[in-house]
């Protein structure tokens, strides 16, 4: 068991060394491939400077991805695009790689499973299998899954900080885009990262309006969705941002403490199930023991 639990993690370290190793090696050639397009060329020596991984593995690894990406249903890849923006990991993964990628734990599991069923033996055997075979099938899905949530989460939590922030530059006399570089400047953090890129966009032509579309789009955030929605209403009817600010910021820690009620409430229904497994018999072999052992020897 130990010799197969140590095959699992060396081969589990490898494969996600191996993908962060491609990932960098597939943004390095985009931005080669865009410097290409803007009509930079590059010379023979510059071509053989770049890294082993930008050069030949990270165009085979997309070249493989594409392939699978064949036999996949109609809208995955847009599917898998937008949870990869969400998560924060595109550019670096694209909808090819991460196809690649889940192939590749595919072949994982099944080794991993082939390993486990002839280290095993009886029950335990089945467990394994059935075990490996979920890590290479589920895994990449899973720690995807738990990546979007644990970043929009950490992006909701930011927004009535953000937001308090944003309601005092711009009180104090500063305009909405130098409310949000003091944000960036001041608060780190997922949600501070996207305003800093929509400051990008705005700098180099694009209106803010889709500046702020854009940055709905890579967060998913419903109470960032609505925040940008007062935004773009504000700035069509000609509202005051100052005025509106406030008001979204006292909305926030509103909903802020309607969650932490919510969460609160719900401690009890989920204390429920661990009480009645793991708690409530070990209470009852304590004090129901000693009379259980008395009666029996007493009809014995």
């Amino acid at each position: 068991m130990d010799e197969a639990l140590f095959a699992a993690i060396a081969v589990g370290v490898t494969i996600g060394a191996t993908a962060v190793f491609i990932g960098g090696g597939v943004l390095k050639a985009r931005a080669s491939a865009s410097r290409r397009l803007a009509g930079l060329r590059e010379t023979r020596s510059e071509v053989l400077e770049r890294g082993f991984s930008e050069r030949a593995v990270a165009p085979m690894f997309q070249g493989v991805g594409r392939f699978f990406m064949r036999w996949t249903p109609q809208g995955w890849g847009e599917r898998v695009e937008k949870r990869l923006m969400i998560a924060g990991w595109s550019p670096r993964v694209d909808a090819s790689s991460w196809a690649a990628i889940r192939v590749l734990m595919i072949i994982f599991g099944v080794l991993l499973a082939v390993y486990v069923n002839g280290q095993l033996e009886g029950s335990s055997r089945l467990a394994g299998v059935v075990g490996s075979l979920a890590i290479g099938v589920l895994g990449p899905e899973a720690i995807l899954t738990r990546r979007v949530d644990e970043r929009k989460g950490a992006m909701q939590r930011d927004l009535p900080d953000v937001i308090d922030l944003l309601v005092i530059s711009v009180e104090a006399g500063l305009g909405f885009e130098g409310a949000l570089g003091r944000v960036v400047q001041n608060v780190p953090g997922e949600l501070s990262d996207e305003f800093s890129r929509m400051l990008q966009e705005t700098r180099v032509g694009v209106s803010r309006n889709q500046a702020l579309r854009s940055l709905a789009d890579r967060t998913d955030v419903d109470d960032l969705n609505t925040f940008i929605m007062a935004l773009t209403q504000a700035d069509a009817f000609g509202v005051s941002i100052s005025r509106m600010l406030r008001v979204q910021a006292d909305e926030m820690r509103v909903r802020r403490r309607l969650r932490a009620q919510e969460r609160a409430f719900a401690a009890p229904v989920k204390m429920t199930f661990p009480l009645v497994l793991c708690i409530f018999p070990g209470i009852f072999v304590v004090l129901l023991g000693p009379a259980a052992i008395q009666i029996t020897e007493s009809i014995l």
